[in-house]
């Protein structure tokens, strides 16, 4: 039987101007990740890279895939995992704004 290993990390990319905090994700608030049947049967892996658009209220306004995983399926699942998720916004010179966020989702079978 072959393990799932989900792993994710968020880049400190922001295109808000002078911001001095970037949006960050709440784990803990995310849909749980669960690998699309499709590609498992597919043994299909990946990357996906992701610009999500956060709110001043932390929740997910938009979101578009930068760089494909190669998988319709995979990238579709990513996309969703964090549409679900609540993010700490971006704040300028203390106030909460709306930001773009930079994340990739790795798709791994190990």
């Amino acid at each position: 039987m072959k393990k799932i290993v989900l792993a994710v990390a968020l880049f400190s990319s922001v295109l808000a101007v002078n911001a001095a905090e970037v949006p960050m994700v709440e784990k803990q608030t995310c849909e749980k990740a669960v690998y699309p049947k499709s590609s498992l049967m597919n043994e299909e892996t990946g990357t996906v890279m992701l610009s999500v658009l956060v709110g001043a209220d932390g929740n997910v306004v938009d979101s578009k895939v930068d760089q494909s995983s190669g998988s319709k399926a995979l990238d579709k699942a990513a996309v969703k995992i964090y549409a679900s998720c609540k993010f700490k916004p971006a704040t300028k010179d203390g106030k909460a704004q709306q930001a773009w966020a930079k994340l990739e989702h790795v798709w791994s079978l190990s």
